[in-house]
């Protein structure tokens, strides 16, 4: 095990940053944490492992390949609180979340409850759903988050399909309360649950037993807070739903049936086996295994890491404070409670784009939302260089062009 702690990792300098050297964690100021993460040094033997099978093994690598993904379904379920046999993998989550409604009967209940909170990949394919006009899409407002579990519970009804929510809202970092009250409510009505925890997964500890949601399908991936980069994403499938059959499922789905012949219904494997997809790039395996292991042997733990997350917003949001810039122009949130708050700070501003563009053009990586700046630390930055792109941003601000 590592011995890093929350007081090694929090300070003017970082002993962490040492095993990111090909990413320069220590020399730029790098606030992109909640989008993408460096990758750890080890990352790069796992591609260089992936190609010398290839090369080595040419078609019988893949054996060697389903290892790395049983390793990756491994390090995804211990971070939620499930078994690796309910992890079925994908590129993108875009991918899973279409192969979870087509498993839905939506000729019989063709309605799906969202909020106005989610990220693209649901978004956008429930938008252009609604904009066929065979389903009805109903989309509950975010905000107030406090009682958005309640409010998507309300709307479910014997006619819903599926209610989809993430657990945290990608735009503001807000944790999502109270999800096990929404899979209660969707219990009662046969709805089935999606819950999208892309940002909460190793940026704030997840048990889906202790958070009610043990019946829940989830979705989430390691671009961001696990370092694991492209390609890597999970569909968690709750135990003992083997009736459903997605459509959108490849040739994997009956791998281990490829040797009989069936006759009648197309036949599909058991538990997470049977949403599985195609042939794929395994290379994202092989570097995700590694960062895993990585993670693992440094005890880099989703305690730790939220630990020491808490204190690096914290610096953010205190050094925010200090500029004391007009609010009318840019401003943070100053009521929610630290610990409702996941893995970036979330500063509103009309001008927030403009903001994001002129960091970026001087060095300063983040990134604009709307009238979000996000800025989103890592385990890997110190508090000076968190000070420092505080500072850049008090500058930008000041710097900005009058408007009418």
């Amino acid at each position: 095990m590592g011995a890093f702690t929350v007081a090694s990792l929090t300070g003017d300098e970082n002993p962490l940053a040492r095993h990111y050297t090909r990413f320069r964690v220590a020399e730029r100021l790098l606030l992109t944490g909640h989008s993408h993460q460096a990758w750890p040094d080890v990352a790069a033997e796992g591609h260089a492992e992936a190609w010398n099978d290839a090369a080595t093994f040419v078609d019988e690598k893949w054996g060697r390949a389903m290892e790395k993904a049983d390793r990756v379904r491994s390090g995804f379920a211990t971070r939620i609180g499930a078994t690796a046999g309910e992890i079925a993998l994908g590129q993108n989550t875009h991918e899973l979340v279409t192969r979870f409604l087509s498993a839905l009967p939506l000729d019989r209940r063709p309605r799906l409850v969202t909020t106005d909170g989610e990220f693209h990949s649901i978004r956008r394919q429930l938008d252009r759903l609604a904009e066929d006009g065979r389903l009805e899409i109903v989309k509950i407002a975010a905000d107030p988050v406090a009682t958005l579990a309640e409010r998507i519970g309300a709307a479910v009804t014997d006619r819903t399909a599926a209610a989809l929510v993430s657990s945290v809202l990608f735009g503001n970092a807000r944790i999502v309360p109270a999800l096990g009250t929404l899979a209660l409510a969707c219990g009662r009505t046969g709805t089935e649950l999606l819950v999208d925890t892309y940002h909460h997964v190793n940026a704030v500890p997840l048990s889906l037993e202790e958070e009610g949601l043990a019946g829940a399908f989830v979705v989430g991936g390691g671009y961001k807070y696990c370092q694991l980069g492209e390609g890597v994403c999970f569909l968690r499938v709750p135990p003992g739903r083997d009736e459903l059959r997605p459509i959108l499922t490849g040739w994997y789905s009956e791998f281990a049936r490829l040797t009989r012949r069936h006759q009648g219904e197309v036949p599909y494997g058991e538990g997470a086996a049977r949403w599985s997809g195609a042939t794929y790039d395994p290379t994202s395996h092989y570097r995700a295994a590694r960062v895993f292991d990585f993670f693992d042997a440094q005890g880099l733990t989703a305690p730790l890491l939220r630990d020491v997350s808490l204190h690096q917003v914290a610096v953010l949001a205190s050094a925010f404070d200090a500029l004391d810039l007009d609010p009318r122009v840019i401003a943070r949130d100053r009521d929610t409670p630290p610990e409702e708050i996941a893995g970036f700070l979330a500063l509103r501003s009309e001008r927030a784009g403009d903001l994001a563009a002129t960091l970026r053009a001087r060095g300063v990586m983040v990134d604009a939302r709307g009238d979000l700046l996000r800025l989103g630390p890592a385990p890997y930055l110190a508090d000076s260089q968190l000070r420092d792109a505080v500072s850049a941003l008090g500058h930008a601000v000041r710097e900005l062009p009058a408007t009418r």
